[in-house]
């Protein structure tokens, strides 16, 4: 037969133990409190919490100190025990490391690891709620998880080939955190507040001499800062700009054209409306002036509404787009212009062979050059600039999806935590959650899980 005292042991993963009482009582919510009273075994007791050996006892408390453990069948359980603080040779006076909790935390390892897996998944009112405490107490359960599961972050560097470089933001006011992609491994191997030259330096100088010489490639937009680091740091390192930001700024050109456009014919319509100076009602159908009205004014709408279709690849249209994008071609031939040097473009960033796409954009090149049309000829100049790097990127077919990806993720996390007051606890939430790491869920086997 089972003993009460295993039973409890069980139930709460606790072991090195020994069980002095237990009581049941009530707190002041009303709610049912199971107080469980143990200590350490000798061999597990006055042990300095950061080397783990065994100390000089410099002092002893006589006064219980509170850990809350997980739920059991509903039950709130807490644990009592005695301290005492310890004298370890290498770190000083410190309060003895308990076998059932983390150092310096209030709660069972069970309940730390719980507490983060629940934070990373579902929303935190939901968390809090769910484990009957404040949510800024969740968040230093997951700081402390990611430290014992992961206590050199710089573990990441090693073997770092291909990496990606992006910036997300994390609330409004322009706060963005840079983050370091792994390509080969699709994850996360660092993030700091901020997006500048000056952030990035920051984990280039944490690299050695060898871990920077062994990064071949780099993803990611065109931003200089970024050019400027990799320069300093990493000049060997192939550059490449992602092919979905050339193909914005593609589209961002063609969407400015559009835009002139429709005030031009926008500008005339109401020029022509304040010379006919028409009277209320309908028009005469013999009123040519009102029905040519009438025309300039829907050729400007038509224009108005035309960002999507101009935006897709013909292969994409539906019918009414398709149908739209004819009219543009046979009213006004410079926006129809624009469109076929956008999808010139994009076909340039498909080819896999270097010399079929340096040809292409060189040709895309001249044609935006001597298209009389401003917006046009400052992309060419700046996808000449960049012209390297997309070169790279047809190269190494070296995709910056990845990181989108996890920036979502990140965006994500942010969602579900409302928004972070704490930096740092962002940070650890991030780089938990955008790796490989798993998270041992008790009485699972050993096995972990995770983070969806």
């Amino acid at each position: 037969m089972v003993s009460a005292d295993r039973i409890i042991k069980k139930c709460l993963s606790v072991n090195n133990v020994v069980i002095d009482r237990y009581e049941l009582d009530e707190d002041e919510t009303g709610a049912t409190v199971l107080k469980v009273f143990l200590h350490p075994l000798k061999s597990h007791s006055d042990r300095c919490p950061i080397c783990g050996k065994r100390c000089q006892v410099y002092d002893r408390s006589c006064v219980y100190r509170k850990w809350r453990a997980l739920d059991t069948c509903g039950t709130k359980v807490e644990l009592y025990s005695f301290t005492t603080r310890v004298c370890c040779k290498e770190h000083g006076i410190k309060t003895a490391s308990v076998p059932w909790a983390y150092p310096n935390s209030r709660f069972t390892k069970d309940f730390d690891i719980t507490a983060t897996f629940l934070a990373m998944n579902i929303n935190k009112k939901v968390a809090s709620e769910y484990l009957r405490c404040d949510w800024h107490t969740i968040m230093r359960c997951i700081s402390r998880v990611r430290n014992i599961l992961e206590p050199d972050i710089k573990t990441r560097y090693n073997g770092l080939v291909s990496i990606g470089i992006d910036e997300t933001s994390y609330r409004k006011g322009h706060k963005y955190v840079t983050t370091v992609i792994n390509h080969d491994t699709n994850t996360i191997v660092w993030c700091a507040p901020g997006h500048n030259a000056e952030v990035l330096s920051q984990f280039f100088e944490d690299l050695t001499e060898e871990q920077r010489m062994n990064i071949k490639s780099v993803s990611g937009d065109g931003a200089k800062w970024i050019d400027t680091c990799i320069e300093k740091y990493i000049p060997h390192a192939k550059r490449c700009i992602d092919a979905f930001h050339v193909v914005t700024w593609g589209m961002d050109a063609l969407d400015t054209l559009r835009k002139d456009i429709w005030r031009e014919q926008r500008a005339d319509y109401k020029a022509k409306d304040r010379q006919l100076n028409r009277k209320r009602g309908k028009p005469k159908k013999s009123d040519t002036e009102s029905k040519k009205l009438n025309e300039a004014k829907a050729k400007a709408t038509e224009i108005k509404t035309s960002a999507y279709a101009l935006g897709k690849a013909p292969e994409n249209l539906t019918s009414n787009q398709a149908a739209r994008l004819e009219m543009i071609a046979n009213t006004n031939p410079k926006l129809f212009r624009g469109y076929k040097l956008k999808e010139q473009l994009r076909l340039a960033l498909k080819f896999s062979d270097l010399k079929e796409a340096k040809d292409e954009l060189k040709s895309f090149f001249w044609k935006a050059t001597h298209s009389r049309i401003q917006v046009l000829k400052e992309l060419a100049y700046k996808i000449r600039r960049h012209e390297e790097h997309i070169l790279n990127t047809i190269e190494t077919q070296l995709s910056n999806a990845r990181v989108e990806a996890i920036n979502n993720k990140i965006k994500l996390f942010i969602r579900k935590a409302y928004g972070f007051r704490n930096i740092q606890n962002m940070l650890d939430m991030i780089m938990l959650g955008c790796s490989n790491i798993l998270i041992p869920l008790p009485n699972r086997g050993g096995k972990g899980l995770k983070v969806a």
